[in-house]
């Protein structure tokens, strides 16, 4: 099967070296041997460093030309995407960055209890830990007895393969079939890769959405939200961590990329219940409403959902609009008897 492949922007590069859980680094032993080693990565810098202990193989290439490489599946596309019959267009979008440089040990204290509280923050986000610093008598001991290594950039190589082979037509086609597979994650960043080819739903009344928020984007989602009835005793960590936990998030942006709306849902693939539907103040009963909660609808956690639900005080005649019905009307329609049930811990 051939594949095309083509090269990514250096920062792309970097930015993914950076996020990588894992990077495969190989070099020499002093004997010729070759040495593959997977490391825990921290982008310092110039330099993408690891720590381990002072003796073992990975001593064995300090000071020697060496590889590291990362990668990032994006989505498995397969044959029948494209062709009903042939097996040839399978293939796998992904994008990869390779460094080439000298593996090279760091020695200054400072630098190297730096680069062990990086990772601490990059592995164990939520803290609970005294910062490490070379002078602090916790770490001191730990800081001069592991080893810090790292391999300086001396080159940079990022290539993407996302279908560029193909004609607009043939990718648009494979984005639209992984939002309908529910690949979401891998829809959301070929739309922002490739904007023009955003499936219809993907643009609405001058909007555009994204449906995997970045981190600034969460953080926009929670200023929005920072004054809503509905969540007036819940703590922004509460806030942060339902929408993390959500099945579904949706974010719009108006014509100058300002984040205008959000919305989310939780679904267990049978019901889906929907959260957290706002619009920016000032901008409300403008359309935008409507053309997020619309795109809300359509993502794959809640149109599979067979029954769709949500709680509202002052919004009823909005959601009608959509189909929804107070739920002593669906019951007069669908009367079903249920039984409240609980476990208590022993």
């Amino acid at each position: 099967m051939r594949r095309t492949i083509y090269e990514g922007p250096a920062d792309e590069g970097r930015a993914l070296l950076a996020r990588a859980a894992v990077v495969h680094l190989a070099t020499t032993a002093a004997d010729g041997r070759p040495l593959l080693r997977a490391v825990h990565p921290v982008l310092d810098g110039d330099v993408l460093a690891f720590h381990g202990a002072p003796a073992g193989e990975k001593m064995e290439g300090i000071g020697r030309p060496t590889v590291v490489a990362a990668h990032e599946v994006v989505a498995e596309i397969p044959s029948w995407f494209l062709d009903p019959d042939r097996a040839c267009p399978a293939t796998t979008y992904y994008v990869s960055a390779q460094i080439e440089g000298t593996l090279e040990t760091v020695e200054d204290p400072d630098a190297k209890a730096r680069i062990l509280q990086a990772l601490m923050a990059k592995y164990q986000p939520e803290g609970r830990h005294a910062p490490i610093r070379a002078d602090d008598p916790r770490y001191a001991k730990a800081v001069r007895g592991l080893l810090v290594a790292g391999v300086r950039i001396e080159h940079l190589a990022c290539k993407a393969k996302l279908g560029q082979n193909r004609n607009d037509t043939d990718r648009a086609k494979v984005i639209a079939q992984l939002w309908e597979r529910g690949d979401v994650a891998a829809v959301d960043f070929l739309v922002r890769r490739f904007p023009e080819l955003a499936p219809p739903s993907f643009r609405a009344g001058g909007l555009s959405f994204a449906c995997a928020l970045t981190d600034e984007e969460l953080d926009a989602a929670l200023s929005l939200l920072a004054d809503a009835y509905w969540l007036i005793a819940t703590p922004v960590s509460q806030r942060r961590a339902a929408i993390l936990a959500s099945s579904a998030t949706v974010l719009a942006r108006d014509s100058n990329g300002e984040v205008v709306g959000f919305a989310r849902a939780v679904s267990d693939g049978r019901t889906a219940w929907l959260y957290d539907v706002i619009v920016r103040a000032g901008e409300r009963k403008s359309g935008i409403g409507s053309a997020l909660f619309g795109f809300l609808l359509e993502h794959p956690a809640v149109r599979r959902a067979r029954v769709v639900r949500l709680g509202t005080k002052d919004a009823m005649p909005f959601y009608r609009r959509f189909g929804f019905v107070d739920i002593e009307e669906s019951r007069a329609t669908k009367p079903y008897r249920s039984t409240d049930m609980v476990r208590e811990a022993r």
